[in-house]
């Protein structure tokens, strides 16, 4: 892609063309744990030169991996400023691996995970990449404003098939949501929502707040990651196992996911659950392959569990199908990031934990967004793909600081893994 002259203004690299401004993704931006990873082998050896290869390639393709977090102070607006070269972190690592289900690879999040990154320096992409008994082991950590779960698989397929087999993937172009009018129609907040949001905007104008700079929150968010201990186990479920959970899924009229649901509501004895949803297909600008945050988030809330876990399946089934028809639930939390002033969202979590004195801010960062004690549960299933140049893979979750566990769910061939991340 040609790059545009650039002209120096406002302490930010304009070009003279659009540039994807952070809008509902700003949410992602001064929140720390924005971070999701995914695992996966291939039985395709060790060749460095090829590795390093296939990520040129990935980034020339794909202009996030360009990408920096660029400032315009003139409207205090963030934008993704794309660059003519690679921001990716790209880290050969010398020992080899067992394979995917190493925990080594745990090991490595954990190490580049355990601390803010800072997105206006670094790129949105680390890959660590081991040579390993079978063939090469790649661990690809995302931060959440360079793509959703379902964009990480994307790029995850994207690698394995150039690395195996030289597929070339196409150019993709970037385009998401910029503005509230470009939700469905229908998705308007409920009355009483729009109201809390409207008051919040007003508080934060009256308070006379300066709005919080990035250098002070990612200062904050350092330390608090680095405190904030955080375990992740993976489970694996083999083909076999899956293809009897699917049947027994399917004489039940529920998915895989309704059933997993249901076991966490019996297991953690818990009544709310928020699952994330993909929305590619509705929305008309999105451009197959491209990367970016195409998803949204929904509570299910069951409040009388069944001992019967096929009852409970059922009644969960019901709930995620009413959430998922009626817009004003499925599109709540994007028309509550869409609604509420940048510089409201920006100090959300740092006003929840006492480091930023706002009463709006700590509002919608407790009321809303649940920052002021990590006690929420959630699922994010990535549904199932098969691909010959995948040998084994798993999908790590964000760990949203009011998450206190969540898992992350991927078949591959058949085979389920499921990673749990939990704050003790």
């Amino acid at each position: 892609m040609k790059t545009p002259d650039r002209a120096w203004t406002s302490g930010l690299w304009q070009r003279n063309r659009d540039l994807e401004r952070i809008f509902t993704e700003r949410a992602h931006l001064m929140c720390p744990h924005m971070t999701f990873g995914i695992a996966m082998s291939t039985e395709t050896s060790y060749d460095e030169a090829r590795v390093k290869k296939c990520f040129d390639v990935l980034a020339e393709k794909h202009p996030f991996l360009r990408t920096v977090i660029g400032h315009d102070e003139k409207d205090n607006s963030f934008i993704y400023d794309v660059t003519d070269t690679s921001k990716i972190d790209l880290i050969l690592c010398d020992e080899s691996l067992t394979g995917v289900d190493d925990p080594a690879l745990i090991d490595k999040y954990h190490n580049l995970t355990d601390r803010d990154i800072d997105v206006t320096k670094e790129g949105l992409l680390k890959a660590a990449v081991w040579k390993s008994e079978d063939g090469t082991v790649f661990l690809l950590v995302f931060h959440h404003l360079l793509a959703d779960g379902r964009g990480g698989l994307s790029l995850a397929q994207e690698l394995a098939d150039l690395y195996a087999e030289d597929k070339i993937p196409v150019a993709v172009s970037e385009k998401l949501i910029s503005s509230a009018d470009e939700l469905p129609k229908g998705s308007e907040m409920p009355f009483f929502s729009r109201l809390l949001v409207k008051k919040a905007n007003k508080d934060w104008t009256a308070e006379g707040n300066t709005p919080l700079t990035y250098e002070r929150y990612h200062g904050y968010a350092d330390g608090f990651a680095k405190g904030d201990k955080i375990s992740i186990s993976v489970r694996k479920t083999d083909a076999d196992e899956v293809g009897g959970m699917a049947k027994e899924c399917k004489e039940h009229s529920v998915t895989i996911n309704d059933l997993l649901m249901a076991k966490m509501y019996q297991e953690d004895n818990t009544d709310k659950i928020i699952i994330a949803k993909d929305i590619r297909e509705i929305l008309p600008f999105y451009n197959e392959g491209a990367l970016g945050n195409y998803a949204t988030a929904f509570s299910v809330v069951v409040k009388n569990r069944s001992n019967d876990v096929w009852a409970l399946a059922t009644e969960v089934h019901k709930k995620v199908q009413k959430a998922i028809a009626d817009p004003r639930s499925l599109y709540l939390v994007l028309q509550c990031y869409a609604n509420l002033k940048p510089e409201v969202l920006d100090a959300a979590f740092m006003a929840a934990k006492g480091a930023f004195a706002s009463k709006s801010a700590e509002f919608i960062g407790k009321m809303f967004f649940g920052f002021g004690e990590a006690k929420g549960y959630s699922i994010t299933n990535l549904g199932k793909v098969e691909n010959a140049n995948i040998s084994g893979a798993f999908f790590i979750p964000p760990a949203s600081p009011a998450i206190r566990k969540t898992a992350g769910v991927l078949t591959v061939n058949g085979e389920m893994r499921t990673c749990v991340c939990e704050r003790k």
